[in-house]
């Protein structure tokens, strides 16, 4: 048997450790199971890595016994305790963090069990678990027997019926329609018709209500080709053998072969050797690929073509098969639009995962995974860990988004992640857009990815809309009298309200005005900790009791506050620049700018709007620019016969944006107002009119990706309007016209901007024809920052690849946000057209990482996508 274990710890290090492992403990301590450890004067819950008959080569004195195993099986299966292994070593993270992002919180049984044992070394130690566990809810399932003829009546047989035909039901929610439920399904249960099952109580909002089953619709020719192309492809996979969990470590898995990365037994660690560590060097999207792989596509589809209808078939058959399937979309804010269809078609047997769940219903959904009890999982990025049974198929919806990025702890790339986990597993996976990536469509062009078109909207009197492009050089202002609400938006929009058409305007500014500047000097107000302007949110305040026109705002969609009749929300702006009142001063327009809140978007500080600039002190303030919040005061001022709503992230979150979105689809809403929120995967029928009020702003940011990402922004929410058989028309506002990103949306014509912006990327070296790693610093101290940078720097330019000029090193420089949060930024960017040289470079970074200051935060960023 094993002497000893290799433990991967929740801390920030590289590396896992050696632990001894108890005799009585022996049959239960197995990959992917987890274990609790002493660590310095802390116990902590680890992961066991690999399994070792080897002391390591130090004093065995210092190799301490594992206190306790947590889990009867291993919480990680060996498929995806491999796959978290090489996320680690490609994203230079640390292994014990990453293993965090898979697992769920402890159960209060498993830590009160523990903890009677002595395992926990005190309360503290007990303090820091989080734990779940509490009140468990009774489901009814039917099983497959049959019951003999006439030996049920009234509501039994009723119950039954009910339970074969939408599947598993809370017995709670079978009272709420049958009153003897209870008596009807012990009574069933006995007979062997039903299993009872006690679990944990769910409490996400998506299963609060039942979804009443479709039907599947038919299918257009181009639909039903890439349906049977998928099929095709999970026809061919290996026949399943299972849901078997990680009691041993699984052939040819990186965990069964070598050593944990970093492990002080390891003579290389794989995080440091470019080889080892790449995605997969073999893999469909990184590399040379063997004959039996499985396959991977790109479903590129134009807005309301039909992608989700082909999901939902391939799921169907890879459930079909005894595989599970992964779902997952770049919004929390998508999620209820999603699983909402999911549940019509396959009903309640899902996982639904996402940031904003609480730990008790995270803990449910792995559960219900992990056991076997559900074979799918739908949600967000971090969905990409779910240990989904037998996995068979992978969908990234969306998939040129950014928000597939993780910006904060470990930083993988969801998308990329999905393709190397699919590969790995012997899974399938489908990337769909209808505006892909620049690095989708490399993988396309290199045959990594197998690309299946979807070129007409799936109803059949659906047409792609019209797109007019407004000169805002050429066309002032209208009845509104702000510029950015040109004249022919203005009539647009009225023709648009006497059509009873809904109408979305986009405008990517949050607040109501995005900067507040001195008339006098020119000094706009920025925060003091961090190197950004302050937006002024002008927020809400109690109505006047004075008849005028009905605002149903995003606040009341939401359910903030309730609708009052005959009451009206503060009087709209005046028209033109805006100024702060000085001192002493008192105007009719004070309700306006009196009250409000200075906002960083960045460090969230909130201050009150000065009287004076703080540079010069003149009483001369005034608000520039146009945000969401003064977008939607000045077009209910200039419709007041319109019910305006607004979505962007100050009024998004926990129920609010679906709340919104209902109203929208009810047709409670004519006009609304958001931010890149509207744009993305939302099925309005009734929107006709799409007003893009500034088309200009995103592509003006320093990035060398500004003209991709504004130009999937216009297609996006162009795709909102003309959906079902009423025409769309869409109006993008612009002061430069001739934008490559605006003419090319104008005219629905993605292929044309994908081959142009291929051409200019290749030009300039920047990926797909590359591949980057960004190093970033930041301290308190702006010197010590800057002394940090040169030295990270100077040890890429002195590795092999920097001196062979295999490597690019360029930088150092201060971030375009130079300051955050009161510490100062810099960074520096590693180019290579090969990933081995860029990861050997970034290891020697790696190593000298410790030579730096304790004060420096230093950031690896793999394969970035915000620069800033």
């Amino acid at each position: 048997m094993p002497s000893y274990a290799v433990v991967a710890v929740p801390v920030p290090l590289s590396q896992p450790f050696h632990y001894a492992i108890p005799a009585h403990f022996a049959a239960e301590v197995r990959p992917g199971a987890r274990v609790l450890c002493e660590f310095g004067r802390r116990r902590l819950v680890g992961v066991v890595l690999t399994l070792s008959d080897r002391a390591p080569p130090v004093d065995p004195t210092r190799i301490k016994p594992i206190a306790a195993v947590v889990d009867p099986e291993p919480a990680l299966p060996a498929e995806l305790l491999a796959f978290l292994q090489e996320l680690a070593a490609y994203y230079f993270a640390p292994i014990g963090e990453v293993l965090r992002l898979a697992l769920p919180a402890l159960e209060r049984d498993q830590v009160k069990a523990m903890s009677a044992k002595g395992a926990f070394g005190g309360p503290l130690d007990l303090a820091r678990q989080k734990q779940v566990g509490g009140r468990k809810v009774l489901f009814a399932c039917p099983t497959d027997a049959l019951e003999p003829p006439g030996t049920l009546r009234g509501q039994a047989a009723a119950v039954l019926a009910l339970l074969r035909a939408s599947g598993e039901q809370p017995v709670a929610r079978l009272e709420e329609r049958f009153k003897a439920a209870r008596a009807a399904v012990k009574k069933l249960a006995g007979m062997g018709l039903v299993t009872l099952d006690e679990r944990e109580r769910p409490r996400d909002p998506f299963f609060r209500l039942p979804e009443t089953p479709d039907s599947p619709p038919e299918l257009n020719e181009a639909q039903a080709l890439a349906a049977e192309r998928i099929d095709a492809a999970l026809a061919a996979l290996a026949p399943t053998a299972g849901f078997a969990v990680a009691s041993s470590p699984a052939a040819g898995s990186s965990a069964a072969s070598s050593p944990a990365a970093g492990s002080p037994a390891a003579s290389s660690s794989a995080a440091s050797s470019p080889a080892a560590s790449s995605p997969a060097a073999s893999s469909p999207a990184t590399g040379s690929s063997a004959a039996s792989s499985p396959a991977a596509f790109l479903l590129f589809g134009v807005t309301g073509s039909g992608k989700t209808e082909v999901y939902l078939r391939a799921i169907a058959t890879c459930l079909a098969q005894g595989r599970g399937a992964l779902m997952m979309v770049p919004e929390i804010a998508l999620t209820p639009q999603v699983v909402a269809r999911f549940r019509a078609r396959f009903g309640d047997d899902l996982a639904v995962l996402h940031s904003g769940l609480s730990d008790a219903d995270r803990h449910a959904m792995w559960t219900s995974l992990r056991t076997g009890r559900v074979r799918v999982a739908i949600g967000a990025r971090s969905a990409l860990f779910a240990p989904v049974p037998d996995l068979g198929l992978i969908l990234v919806d969306e998939e040129h988004d950014g928000s597939f990025k993780q910006e904060e702890g470990v930083r993988y790339h969801a998308r990329d992640m999905a393709l190397l986990r699919a590969y790995r597993a012997g899974a399938v996976c489908v990337l769909g857009s209808a505006t892909p990536s620049l690095e989708s469509i490399a993988l396309v062009r290199r045959g990594k990815l197998t690309e299946l078109r979807l070129p007409e909207r799936a109803h059949r009197e659906a047409t792609l809309p019209e797109v007019h492009l407004v000169d805002l050089r050429k066309f002032g202002a209208g009845p509104s009298g702000d510029k950015l609400i040109s004249l022919p938006l203005h009539r647009a929009i009225e023709q648009a309200l006497k059509a009873k058409d809904q109408i979305i305007l986009f405008l990517n500014r949050r607040g109501f005005a995005p900067s507040v500047v001195c008339e006098a000097c020119g000094t706009v107000e920025t925060c003091a900790s961090c190197s950004v302007a302050l937006t002024y949110h002008r927020g809400r305040r109690a109505p006047r009791a004075t008849p005028g026109p009905h605002v149903a705002s995003a606040a009341l969609s939401s359910g903030q506050t309730g609708e009052l009749p005959g009451l009206t929300p503060p009087r709209p702006p005046p028209r033109g620049k805006l100024l702060v009142p000085p001192p002493g001063h008192d105007t009719d327009d004070d309700h306006v700018l009196r009250g409000g809140r200075l906002r960083c978007h960045y460090c969230d500080y909130t201050g009150p709007l000065p009287d004076r600039c703080s540079a010069c002190n003149a009483p001369s303030l005034a608000l520039e620019g146009l945000g969401t919040e003064r977008l939607e005061a000045t077009i209910a001022e200039s419709f007041p016969e319109a019910r305006v709503g607004r979505l962007d992230r100050d009024v998004a979150g926990a129920d609010k944006t679906e709340a919104i979105l209902n109203r929208m689809r009810a047709g409670e809403i004519d006009i609304l107002v958001g931010t890149q929120m509207v744009t993305k995967g939302h099925d309005l029928p009734s929107v006709t009119l799409v007003g893009v009020v500034n088309a200009d702003a995103a592509l003006s940011i320093p990035d060398f990706r500004a003209a991709e990402r504004g130009f999937q922004l216009l297609v996006q929410v162009a795709g909102r309007a003309g959906r079902r058989d009423r025409p769309g028309r869409v109006l993008i506002q612009t002061r430069n016209p001739q934008h490559p990103a605006v003419a090319f949306a104008a005219a629905h014509d993605v292929e044309g901007f994908l081959r142009r912006e291929l051409v200019d990327r290749q030009e300039v070296g920047y990926p797909p024809y590359s591949r980057l790693a960004l190093i970033r610093v930041d301290a308190p101290d702006e010197q010590v920052a800057r002394d940090a940078i040169g030295l990270l720097a100077a040890r890429a330019r002195t590795s092999p690849e920097g001196l062979a000029r295999r490597v690019d090193v360029l930088g150092p420089s201060a971030a375009p946000i130079a300051k955050l949060r009161n510490r100062y930024r810099f960074r520096v960017l590693l180019r290579a057209d090969e990933r081995g040289p860029l990861r050997a470079a970034v290891a020697a970074v790696n190593e000298a990482k410790n030579s730096i200051e304790r004060s420096v935060r230093i950031v690896i960023d793999i394969d970035p996508v915000a620069m800033l």
